[in-house]
Protein backbone atom coordinates (compact mmCIF):
# COMPACT_ATOMS: atom_id res chain seq x y z
CA UNK A 1 0.00 0.00 0.00
CA UNK A 2 1.38 3.73 -0.97
CA UNK A 3 1.17 5.89 1.55
CA UNK A 4 -1.01 8.82 1.26
CA UNK A 5 -0.67 12.63 0.13
CA UNK A 6 -0.68 15.71 2.78
CA UNK A 7 -2.02 18.53 1.34
CA UNK A 8 -2.05 22.46 2.58
CA UNK A 9 -4.26 24.33 2.38
CA UNK A 10 -2.93 28.41 3.67
CA UNK A 11 -3.64 31.61 2.96
CA UNK A 12 -3.95 35.22 4.70
CA UNK A 13 -6.80 35.34 7.29
CA UNK A 14 -10.05 36.40 5.79
CA UNK A 15 -9.33 34.48 2.70
CA UNK A 16 -11.81 32.06 2.78
CA UNK A 17 -9.99 28.67 4.00
CA UNK A 18 -12.89 27.50 6.09
CA UNK A 19 -15.33 28.29 3.13
CA UNK A 20 -13.32 26.53 0.29
CA UNK A 21 -12.54 23.63 2.49
CA UNK A 22 -16.02 23.32 3.73
CA UNK A 23 -16.90 23.02 -0.41
CA UNK A 24 -14.26 20.77 -0.77
CA UNK A 25 -15.21 18.06 2.28
CA UNK A 26 -18.90 17.74 0.41
CA UNK A 27 -16.98 17.69 -2.93
CA UNK A 28 -14.42 15.12 -1.76
CA UNK A 29 -15.29 13.01 1.30
CA UNK A 30 -12.44 10.48 0.80
CA UNK A 31 -10.27 13.17 1.94
CA UNK A 32 -9.40 13.08 5.43
CA UNK A 33 -8.89 16.69 7.49
CA UNK A 34 -7.07 17.10 9.72
CA UNK A 35 -8.64 19.09 13.07
CA UNK A 36 -6.56 21.93 14.80
CA UNK A 37 -6.07 22.61 18.00
CA UNK A 38 -6.23 26.26 18.94
CA UNK A 39 -6.41 28.45 22.04
CA UNK A 40 -9.27 31.03 20.33
CA UNK A 41 -12.56 30.84 22.04
CA UNK A 42 -15.01 29.25 19.76
CA UNK A 43 -17.30 31.69 16.97
CA UNK A 44 -20.92 30.67 16.56
CA UNK A 45 -21.75 27.84 15.37
CA UNK A 46 -18.33 26.28 16.09
CA UNK A 47 -17.79 22.40 17.50
CA UNK A 48 -15.22 21.50 19.60
CA UNK A 49 -13.21 18.15 17.72
CA UNK A 50 -14.82 19.31 14.59
CA UNK A 51 -14.31 22.63 13.77
CA UNK A 52 -11.06 22.81 16.22
CA UNK A 53 -9.46 21.05 19.38
CA UNK A 54 -10.16 24.18 22.01
CA UNK A 55 -7.54 24.16 24.52
CA UNK A 56 -6.47 26.27 27.31
CA UNK A 57 -2.84 28.30 27.26
CA UNK A 58 -1.65 25.35 29.55
CA UNK A 59 -2.98 22.58 27.37
CA UNK A 60 -1.48 23.68 24.53
CA UNK A 61 1.81 24.09 26.00
CA UNK A 62 1.46 21.01 27.34
CA UNK A 63 0.99 19.82 24.16
CA UNK A 64 4.22 21.49 22.49
CA UNK A 65 6.09 20.15 25.59
CA UNK A 66 5.53 16.71 24.62
CA UNK A 67 5.90 16.81 21.39
CA UNK A 68 1.72 16.23 20.44
CA UNK A 69 2.04 18.69 17.85
CA UNK A 70 3.43 18.36 13.70
CA UNK A 71 3.99 22.04 13.84
CA UNK A 72 2.33 25.17 16.28
CA UNK A 73 2.40 28.94 15.71
CA UNK A 74 1.17 32.20 17.54
CA UNK A 75 -1.22 34.25 15.48
CA UNK A 76 -2.71 37.10 16.85
CA UNK A 77 -2.72 36.25 20.36
CA UNK A 78 -3.94 33.12 20.03
CA UNK A 79 -1.90 29.77 19.25
CA UNK A 80 -3.04 26.81 16.77
CA UNK A 81 -1.52 23.74 16.44
CA UNK A 82 -1.32 19.89 13.88
CA UNK A 83 -2.04 17.25 16.25
CA UNK A 84 1.01 15.11 15.04
CA UNK A 85 -0.37 11.58 15.56
CA UNK A 86 -3.47 11.91 13.90
CA UNK A 87 -1.46 12.87 10.82
CA UNK A 88 1.07 10.08 10.94
CA UNK A 89 -1.55 7.72 10.93
CA UNK A 90 -3.77 8.69 8.20
CA UNK A 91 -0.76 8.53 6.08
CA UNK A 92 0.86 5.62 6.71
CA UNK A 93 -2.61 4.04 6.43
CA UNK A 94 -2.89 5.45 2.75
CA UNK A 95 -5.11 8.29 2.83
CA UNK A 96 -4.58 11.77 1.88
CA UNK A 97 -5.04 14.19 4.70
CA UNK A 98 -5.81 18.05 4.02
CA UNK A 99 -4.46 20.58 6.23
CA UNK A 100 -6.16 24.24 6.49
CA UNK A 101 -3.64 25.83 8.51
CA UNK A 102 -2.50 29.53 8.81
CA UNK A 103 0.85 30.64 6.81
CA UNK A 104 3.43 30.36 9.60
CA UNK A 105 2.10 26.52 10.71
CA UNK A 106 2.53 25.69 6.77
CA UNK A 107 5.93 26.70 6.64
CA UNK A 108 6.73 24.73 9.77
CA UNK A 109 5.29 21.83 8.47
CA UNK A 110 7.40 22.31 4.44
CA UNK A 111 10.57 21.74 6.69
CA UNK A 112 8.82 18.12 8.11
CA UNK A 113 7.32 17.27 5.44
CA UNK A 114 8.48 18.81 2.19
CA UNK A 115 6.88 15.54 -0.04
CA UNK A 116 3.87 17.57 0.44
CA UNK A 117 1.74 19.38 -1.62
CA UNK A 118 1.04 23.32 -0.50
CA UNK A 119 -1.57 25.46 -1.97
CA UNK A 120 -1.51 29.36 -0.88
CA UNK A 121 -5.72 30.58 -1.11
CA UNK A 122 -4.96 34.04 -2.32
CA UNK A 123 -7.77 36.82 -2.58
CA UNK A 124 -8.42 38.53 -5.74
CA UNK A 125 -6.71 41.77 -4.39
CA UNK A 126 -6.17 43.65 -0.95
CA UNK A 127 -9.00 45.10 -0.99
CA UNK A 128 -11.18 42.20 -1.47
CA UNK A 129 -9.54 40.77 1.47
CA UNK A 130 -10.31 43.74 3.78
CA UNK A 131 -14.03 43.50 2.51
CA UNK A 132 -14.08 39.77 3.35
CA UNK A 133 -12.88 40.85 7.27
CA UNK A 134 -15.17 43.35 7.77
CA UNK A 135 -17.94 41.56 6.23
CA UNK A 136 -17.26 39.00 8.88
CA UNK A 137 -18.39 40.77 11.55
CA UNK A 138 -16.35 39.05 14.23
CA UNK A 139 -13.66 41.25 14.61
CA UNK A 140 -12.81 45.02 16.11
CA UNK A 141 -11.28 47.53 13.90
CA UNK A 142 -8.43 47.06 15.76
CA UNK A 143 -7.49 43.25 14.75
CA UNK A 144 -8.84 43.86 11.00
CA UNK A 145 -5.74 46.41 10.92
CA UNK A 146 -3.84 44.17 12.23
CA UNK A 147 -4.71 40.87 10.27
CA UNK A 148 -4.54 43.38 6.87
CA UNK A 149 -0.71 43.81 8.18
CA UNK A 150 -0.29 40.15 8.81
CA UNK A 151 -1.80 39.28 5.52
CA UNK A 152 0.82 41.97 3.30
CA UNK A 153 3.77 39.84 5.19
CA UNK A 154 1.71 36.40 4.52
CA UNK A 155 1.67 37.03 0.77
CA UNK A 156 5.23 37.35 0.43
CA UNK A 157 5.09 34.15 1.62
CA UNK A 158 3.07 32.84 -1.08
CA UNK A 159 6.66 31.91 -3.09
CA UNK A 160 7.24 29.05 -1.09
CA UNK A 161 4.55 26.90 -2.10
CA UNK A 162 3.63 24.68 -4.86
CA UNK A 163 0.46 26.31 -5.72
CA UNK A 164 -1.50 29.56 -5.92
CA UNK A 165 -5.41 29.63 -5.95
CA UNK A 166 -7.47 32.71 -6.17
CA UNK A 167 -10.49 32.35 -4.30
CA UNK A 168 -12.37 34.78 -6.22
CA UNK A 169 -15.57 31.99 -6.58
CA UNK A 170 -15.79 29.40 -4.44
CA UNK A 171 -16.85 26.94 -6.89
CA UNK A 172 -13.53 28.22 -9.50
CA UNK A 173 -10.96 27.96 -6.08
CA UNK A 174 -12.71 24.33 -5.91
CA UNK A 175 -12.24 22.95 -9.29
CA UNK A 176 -8.92 24.03 -9.06
CA UNK A 177 -8.11 22.66 -6.25
CA UNK A 178 -9.51 19.46 -7.01
CA UNK A 179 -7.28 19.78 -10.65
CA UNK A 180 -4.35 20.00 -8.22
CA UNK A 181 -5.03 16.90 -6.11
CA UNK A 182 -5.54 14.85 -9.53
CA UNK A 183 -2.49 15.58 -10.71
CA UNK A 184 -0.55 14.85 -8.20
CA UNK A 185 -2.02 11.64 -8.12
CA UNK A 186 -0.85 11.60 -11.80
CA UNK A 187 2.73 12.39 -10.78
CA UNK A 188 5.99 9.90 -10.97
CA UNK A 189 7.34 10.27 -7.74
CA UNK A 190 11.19 9.35 -7.15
Amino acid sequence: MSKGLLFVLSGPSGVGKGTVSAELRIRKPELIYSVSATTRQPRTGEVDGVNYFFKTHDEFKKMIDNDMLLEYAEYVGNHYGTPRDFVDRTLEAGNDIFLEIEVQGALKVMEKFPEGVFIFLTPPSFEELQNRLQNRGTETLDTINNRMTVAADELEMMKHYDYAVVNDEIDLACKRIESIIIAEHCKIRK
